[in-house]
């Protein structure tokens, strides 16, 4: 751990995905962007920075684009969780995609947009998933830095209302895409699951599976992230885990009302 994080000592070792408008969070997210929505008494994004700041990181990155002000209001420049009696606050930078190109640059886009100020490999994960106990141990981030993988994704359950999917975790460890109806007729199933928004990345899974985007993302292109990591996936450089415990895409009013009843 301490030789991962003192090699990229000026570097953030997660972002953390802000940038959303919350379309399906309306009326909610008209003046409220929805990181700061609150699930019991803490705000969303903040369950996230606990889980962070608890392992030991020093620095991290939030990217953000509507209300985007907000947010970087509310936070501030450092973040030190009320429970948190061990570890020193951790410094907060930010990818402030509205006031570099007018709005949000997608996930890919907004990765790709703030590599400069990432370590590698980093951590990434959205805003707006609620899973308090999720382990952002850096043993994950040494183990790939050591491994000749590019990257590795957590998959969760199918939700209620993600039934069909994303990926698979084949008997390997590699993240598999589901296979066709074709294929299911000589195979045996693969159990599809559903990508938690966790990950962590070496920055040459951007370059070489997003190579049409410059690093840095100086145009501003919009490109979103199923796309990349399908074809890291067909290039079999992705590891996959099962993540077995609670987690909630908020995206809905009524997912959220259901966490704080």
């Amino acid at each position: 751990m301490a030789n991962l994080m003192d090699s990229d000592s000026l570097k953030a070792q997660a972002m953390v995905l802000a940038a959303g408008r919350g379309e399906r969070m309306r009326p909610l997210t008209d003046h409220t962007p929805k990181p700061l929505l609150k699930v019991k008494d803490t705000c969303l994004i903040e369950w996230t920075l606990q889980g962070l700041q608890k392992h030991g990181y020093t620095k991290v990155l939030i990217n953000t684009a509507w209300l985007g002000q907000s947010i970087r209001r509310q936070l501030g420049a450092t973040y030190s969780a009320s429970t948190s009696h061990v570890h020193a606050p951790m410094q907060l930078v930010y990818s402030s995609e509205e006031l570099d190109f007018g709005a949000a640059l997608e996930t890919a886009g907004g990765i790709v947009r703030a590599l400069p100020l990432l370590s590698d490999p980093f951590w990434v994960v959205a805003a707006d998933v609620y899973c308090p106990s999720f382990d952002f141990d850096p043993v994950h981030l040494t183990a790939l830095q050591n491994s000749p993988f590019l990257g590795q994704i957590w998959l969760v359950k199918n939700p209620p209302h993600h039934p069909q999917g994303d990926f698979c975790k084949d008997a390997n460890g590699l993240a598999a895409l589901p296979r066709s109806l074709e294929a299911l007729e000589a195979f045996e199933p693969t159990e599809t699951l559903t990508f938690s928004t966790i990950g962590i990345y070496k920055h040459s899974f951007f370059q070489t599976f997003a190579s049409e985007l410059a690093v840095g993302n100086p145009l501003g292109i919009k490109a979103p992230l199923g796309p990349v990591l399908k074809r890291g996936i067909q290039a079999q450089s992705l590891l996959a885990s099962y993540f077995r415990e609670a987690w909630t895409d908020v995206g809905t009013p009524e997912r959220l009302a259901m966490l704080n009843s």
